[in-house]
């Protein structure tokens, strides 16, 4: 490999959420950190050297969103999803927590009723009920070892109740499904007949692993297309989380105005000029290191399954088909959810992600990052080995 993913980095006094939440959230600090949905491999060495660059300049005034940045985007999304885009189509957001967040204030009202689909990214539920709508929960179906959509029970919740939006996450977090055009199709349907906005988190979507394909939701119809408000971001992809440098797309104009009404007069689309510059280097520069760095998560992932299945069989690993997360179902140790996290974090020294955070489905799981390096994640399942038997 050209670049260094098993390299160990010290992220300590860098501010790291990943370390520096230890204490407050597992009350140890001596735990190995497989949690934050961030990588712990350096950023691809294009983007480092564009930003220095941009230092040694060393004059910092205001920053345009330029031809540059926004045709980044445009032959990315072209190249890697075969998705073609407009420069007006595309929004540049601080965040896509914030994004989705800017959307549920201006497209629904107090009280009114927004679906997602459980066990779930948990800002979707916490960020909805903060902002005073009611969650209704859709959840996900398990079926042989896999998560599927029910529209079923889609269909019996929008003939009962009146809801304005559904937040989709495509690909998946915290299993990693990358949902077929077929899925998205007839979700899409769903939602476009009865009225009800699509929101469609795809931050994940560049980091589809070898022998998967993401589809961007807007893409499988006209009726997505003209109902939905899509996500994305080049921060998972190319671990640039700390730089801000998500951006909706949104192709119809109707919508995209009045998404605009709400941000432009808050000064919420604009960015920083590094963000503008890491996403115009990530975007047309690191293509080389995005595949490499699949290839090595994919090892991980490979590696942590056989590891689970020679030595600890009460513990399953869902394979993802898309991210470095990999959700882990934990139902055979026949343990409470607060008797599994102990387990963890007081006998084994991890610090995972609890299942239940995702939503009351994910009772009996844990969400495991395996963006690191295969060190770390060899020691990491050796104490896990060693708590589970002891």
């Amino acid at each position: 490999m050209k670049y260094n993913f098993d390299e160990i980095i010290d992220r300590s006094n860098t501010d790291s959420s990943k370390l520096e939440n230890l204490k407050s959230l597992f009350g140890r600090e001596d735990l190995i950190p497989l949690w934050v949905a961030d990588m712990d491999f350096k950023s691809p060495p294009a983007i480092t050297e564009a930003l220095m660059k941009r230092v040694e300049h060393g004059l910092f005034g205001y920053t345009i969103q330029s031809e540059p940045y926004f045709n980044s985007i445009i032959k990315w999304l072209e190249s890697r999803h075969k998705w073609k885009v407009n420069k007006d189509d595309i929004i540049y957001v601080p965040g896509v927590v914030k994004g989705f967040a800017f959307a549920i204030d201006e497209f629904t009202e107090h009280g009114d009723n927004i679906i997602i689909q459980p066990p779930v990214y948990h800002p979707f539920r916490i960020v909805s009920s903060s902002l005073g709508r009611n969650v209704v929960n859709n959840p996900l179906l398990e079926y042989n070892g896999k998560y599927r959509m029910d529209f079923d029970g889609l269909r019996k919740i929008v003939s009962e109740k009146q809801c304005k939006m559904l937040i989709l996450c495509n690909p998946h977090n915290p299993a990693g499904r990358v949902w077929s055009p077929k899925e998205l199709e007839e979700l899409a349907g769903i939602c476009y007949d009865n009225n009800i906005i699509v929101v469609s988190d795809e931050i994940h979507s560049d980091m589809a692993l070898p022998g998967f394909t993401h589809t961007p939701f807007a893409k499988v119809s006209p009726k997505a297309e003209n109902n939905c408000i899509t996500l994305m971001a080049p921060s998972k992809t190319f671990n640039i989380a700390g730089i801000v440098s998500s951006f909706a797309i949104i192709t119809n104009k109707e919508i995209r105005d009045k998404y605009l009404s709400y941000i432009r007069p808050r000064g919420l689309d604009e960015g920083t000029l590094f963000a503008y510059t890491a996403t115009r280097i990530a975007y047309d520069e690191c293509v080389d290191w995005l595949d490499q760095m699949l290839e090595y998560v994919q090892g991980n992932v490979n590696f942590v399954d056989s590891y689970l299945k020679k030595n600890i069989p009460q513990i399953k690993a869902m394979l993802p088909e898309a991210s470095f997360l990999v959700w882990l179902d934990c139902r055979s140790l026949k343990l409470s959810q607060r008797d599994l996290v102990k387990l963890f974090v007081e006998e084994a020294g991890l610090a995972l992600n609890d299942g239940t955070v995702f939503g009351q489905e994910g009772e009996g799981f844990m969400r495991l990052n395996v963006g690191t390096s295969r060190l770390v994640l060899e020691k990491a399942l050796e104490n896990l080995k060693n708590a589970v038997n002891k």
